[in-house]
C-alpha cells in the first residue's frame, strides 16, 4: 500500500473524456448501435447487449465510437446515486456509439487497468469518491471536467491488473452461470410448451383428441385444481413483530428485482407473531409468488416456508399440478392475467376473477412424467443462482480488501481471464 498512489482521473486518460452524441431523431434506424442510461444501469458489464440502432454521419460515427476497455458515466439521473455510475464495455460491435447522458473515458493501458478502475469505482471507496462532485441542480449530475480532476489510488499496474484478475473471475463465472440458467430455463419452457401447448406428449399418437382436448385431460376452474391464498402486512408500528424476525416475507420489489426464479430470503422478515396478527398467511416451500397488483404476472418461487404481503396471489402446488407445471402456466398466461386486471389507481387480479380461470388438467401419468423430466432442470437452475449468490457475496468481501491494499497481491501467481486478456489487448 505504501506505493498506491493518489492521482488526478484525468493523468490517466489516453485522450479527453467526451460527452456522448445527442440522440438523433431517426432512431431504429439500420446503422449503429446506440449506447443509453438504460444500458448502462442494466448492463454494468456491456457484452454487446441488444440495443436500438441509429443513421449517423461518418464524422460521428469516428468521434463517438467505443471499444472494449472504455468506462462510460451517467452524467446525470433522477436519483442521487445514479450520477456518475460506472460501466465498463467488455465486447461490442464495431459499429457501436454512446449517447449525450454518459460520458466516454478512454485510459491509457500504459498507466491503468480499465477493469481495475470499473471495480474501484463500483466500489464503495470509489463511488463515494464521485459522489463528492455530483452537483445539485435539477437532476443530479457531473461534469468531464469533474471526473478528470477527480483523486483516485494509482496502485503499480502489475497490482491492478492481479486485483482486476481476481475481481473479474468472479464475474467471468457469475455471467457463465448466469447464461446457463437461461439456457435451460428455456429448455423447460420447451418441453412445457411441446406437452402442454402443442400436445405433443410422450404417446400422445395413440390417445385420442375431442375438441383439442386429449382423452383422459380435463379443462377445469383454477379454484379446483389447486390452492391459492393471498398475503397481508403485520403491523410495521409494532417493533416486535418485526424485530429479529425469520420468517421471509415477500413483497413484489423483493420479485421484480430478483435475479432468478428461485429466492431464498426476503428483503425483510417478520416474527411468528407478526405473522400470527396478520391476515398473511404461510404457505410451504416451491409455492408460486405471482405478483397481483400494479405489476401484474412477475413469477417468484420461495425456497423456504413464506408469507407475501397482498399484493400476491400465491399458487400451492400438489400431485397434480406441481410447480414445474404451475410455473410455465403462469408464466405464459400473464397477458391474460394482464387482460382481466382492473383498477383506476393500478391494476389489480383479484382473486375472485383469478379462481375462475380456467387451466388444463393433464392426466396423472403424463404430468408425473412432465415432472420427473423438468424436475432436474430446475434443481440445476437454483443450484447455479445459489453458487452465484455465493461468488458475489465472496466477491463482495474481497474486493474493500483488494481495493484498499489491505490483502497484498503483490507475490500471487495470477492467470488472467479470458475477458480480462482480452481487454488488455485490446488496450496494448
Amino acid at each position: 500500500m505504501n506505493t498506491w498512489n493518489s492521482v488526478a482521473f484525468g493523468d490517466l486518460y489516453m485522450m479527453p473524456s467526451r460527452n456522448g452524441l445527442t440522440r438523433p431523431s431517426n432512431v431504429r434506424g439500420s446503422g449503429y448501435k446506440m449506447v443509453n442510461m438504460g444500458e448502462l444501469f442494466e448492463y454494468p458489464m456491456l457484452r454487446n447487449p441488444d440495443m436500438e440502432r441509429v443513421n449517423l454521419r461518418e464524422d460521428e460515427k469516428k468521434t463517438y465510437s467505443l471499444c472494449p476497455g472504455d468506462l462510460l458515466f451517467a452524467r446525470q439521473s433522477l436519483v442521487l446515486e445514479g450520477a456518475g455510475k460506472c460501466s465498463i464495455v467488455i465486447d461490442c460491435e464495431e459499429n457501436t456509439v454512446f449517447e449525450s447522458h454518459l460520458i466516454r473515458v478512454r485510459l491509457d493501458p500504459g498507466k491503468s487497468d480499465p477493469l481495475f478502475y470499473y471495480y474501484y469505482l463500483r466500489s464503495e471507496l470509489g463511488m463515494g469518491t464521485v459522489q463528492t462532485i455530483v452537483r445539485q441542480v435539477a437532476a443530479a449530475g457531473i461534469r468531464g471536467s469533474d471526473l478528470e480532476r477527480l483523486k483516485v489510488l494509482c496502485p503499480p499496474l502489475p497490482i491492478q491488473r492481479r486485483i482486476a484478475a481476481i475481481l473479474s473471475a468472479y464475474d467471468d463465472s457469475i455471467e457463465n452461470n448466469t447464461r446457463r440458467i437461461a439456457l435451460l430455463e428455456k429448455m423447460a419452457e420447451e418441453v412445457y410448451r411441446e406437452w402442454f401447448v402443442r400436445l405433443r406428449f410422450p404417446g400422445h399418437e395413440r390417445v385420442p383428441v375431442h375438441q383439442g382436448i386429449p382423452k383422459g385431460w380435463e379443462v377445469i376452474p383454477v379454484d379446483d385444481a389447486f390452492e391459492m391464498t393471498g398475503g397481508g402486512t403485520p403491523s410495521k408500528e409494532e417493533n416486535r413483530f418485526w424485530n429479529g424476525g425469520i420468517i421471509n416475507w415477500y413483497t413484489p420489489s423483493d420479485i421484480t428485482a430478483a435475479e432468478g426464479i428461485f429466492l431464498t430470503r426476503s428483503g425483510m422478515q417478520c416474527t411468528e407473531e407478526g405473522l400470527a396478527k396478520s391476515s398473511a398467511r404461510l404457505f410451504p416451500a416451491y409455492s408460486l409468488m405471482m405478483t397481483s397488483r400494479a405489476t401484474i404476472g412477475a413469477l417468484g418461487i420461495n425456497t423456504t416456508p413464506a408469507c407475501t404481503n397482498q399484493g400476491f396471489i400465491t399458487c400451492i402446488p400438489n400431485e397434480g399440478f406441481p410447480f414445474t407445471y404451475l410455473y410455465y402456466w403462469l408464466k405464459l398466461s400473464k397477458e391474460y392475467f394482464e387482460m382481466l386486471s382492473t383498477g383506476s389507481t393500478f391494476l389489480e387480479l383479484i382473486k375472485s376473477n383469478f379462481r375462475k380461470i380456467k387451466i388444463l388438467k393433464p392426466s396423472r401419468d403424463v404430468v408425473g412424467a412432465y415432472h420427473n423430466t423438468n424436475m432436474p432442470v430446475f434443481k440445476l437452475i437454483e443450484t447455479l443462482l445459489q453458487d452465484n449468490q455465493n461468488l458475489k457475496t465472496t466477491r463482495d468481501i474481497l474486493l474493500p480488501r483488494l481495493l484498499s491494499g489491505k490483502l497484498d497481491v503483490e507475490n500471487l501467481d495470477i492467470q488472467f481471464p479470458p475477458g480480462m486478456s482480452d481487454l488488455v489487448s485490446a488496450g496494448n
